[in-house]
């Protein structure tokens, strides 16, 4: 169901304290906390002991406290102190999972720790650049998370489900262009000589013509940027007034997911009325998007075995991610199953000598 070797966003960085967090991802219960000084810590949110949740208990230095029993955990897992024996029985250890803080993310590894590479973390400097000023978002979506990635990989949706915002006819007239590098999928659309919608020209103040585009760079299975704006007519897009939205997709179980959001802007930075405009308009946009992907996923479960999406020219990058991520899932499975198979193999065992 899930790619595990790679990172999730697990929580934005003021939300992880000296408190405990519960968070679930790809069905893996975590707690997450900050040592006394200030290291983000992720484990398995499960006591070793009898299974109690650990985020229902407390930090105590850098350790976290189970308080069913009171069992302490280190930040690599292992087991620092039992209060009913002095003894700490060498399996008393729970997960623990890589972590990287950045820009105010906080990306966990699900899979294989020794795969871990925070060089894979993706660019999200936007959000710590004072050039450039930002909105966020958090927001729990009933719906599988392929969902989201089909929703933001085909953006004619906006012609209809956001006329209010960020959504005009002529985006679905206009073809697209898709690349593909190693697990970056990219799909491009330029729409030239057409005004801006009317979230941006209200909080761009434009008037006339201009040349729209949004490039949305799937980093499959995780993270979408969408490079979009608006630029004056035949000129070059850095030119313009720029966007970049950050999307980090994170599955929580077959049927819900995490969408962290942050909306990247270098027009009217220092302008709080433009930031507050876009605080509503773009909560509006996500809410549109969530009501809409519950009734597809109701949809997609009522549907008769066998029955399967109808795609269009428009889903070329829809079509291109999907087979990246059913490739990446399907050498997950067959490595799980090496791996199980070498470890119930029997033994060999040596003839008895002397018979």
């Amino acid at each position: 169901m899930f790619v595990l070797n790679t990172w999730y966003v697990a929580a934005w960085s003021t939300e992880v304290t000296g408190k405990p967090v519960r968070r679930i991802i790809c069905e893996q219960p975590l707690v997450l906390y900050r040592t006394t000084d200030g290291t983000a810590v992720a484990l398995a949110d499960r006591c070793a002991h009898r299974a109690y949740p650990l985020s229902a208990g407390r930090t105590v230095g850098d350790s976290i406290e189970c308080g069913y029993h009171g069992f302490a955990y280190g930040p690599d897992g292992v087991c620092t102190r039992v209060p009913a024996q002095s003894a700490v029985p060498s399996r008393a250890r729970v997960r623990s999972y890589p972590v990287v803080e950045k820009d105010g993310w906080i990306w966990v590894w699900t899979g294989d720790a020794d795969l871990a590479d925070r060089n894979l973390v993706p660019d999200t400097h936007w959000m710590s650049d004072p050039r450039w000023a930002t909105v966020i978002h958090t927001m729990l979506f009933e719906c599988r998370h392929d969902l989201i990635h089909d929703n933001l990989l085909d953006l004619t949706h906006e012609s209809f489900l956001h006329k209010s915002t960020v959504g005009d006819d002529y985006i679905y007239e206009h073809g697209i262009t898709v690349e593909v590098d190693g697990r970056v999928v990219t799909v491009d659309r330029l729409m030239p000589g057409v005004e801006a919608p009317p979230l941006y020209a209200r909080t761009m103040s434009t008037e006339g013509l201009y040349d729209r585009f949004h490039a949305t760079e799937f980093h499959v299975p995780s993270y979408h940027v969408l490079h979009s704006g608006i630029t004056a007519r035949g000129r070059p897009r850095e030119e313009g007034h720029l966007i970049k939205v950050l999307n980090g997709i994170t599955p929580i179980d077959e049927r819900t997911t995490w969408y962290y959001y942050a909306f990247s802007r270098n027009f009217a930075v220092d302008a709080d009325w433009v930031t507050r405009e876009l605080e509503t308009g773009l909560e509006t946009v996500l809410r549109e998007d969530a009501d809409a992907l519950r009734g597809q996923e109701a949809g997609m479960r009522e549907r008769a075995a066998g029955e399967h999406d109808v795609l269009i020219g428009q889903d070329a990058g829809v079509a291109k991610a999907r087979r990246i991520l059913a490739r990446l899932l399907a050498e997950e499975q067959a490595d799980a199953t090496r791996t199980d198979r070498a470890f119930k193999a029997p033994r060999a065992v040596a003839d008895p000598v002397g018979g």
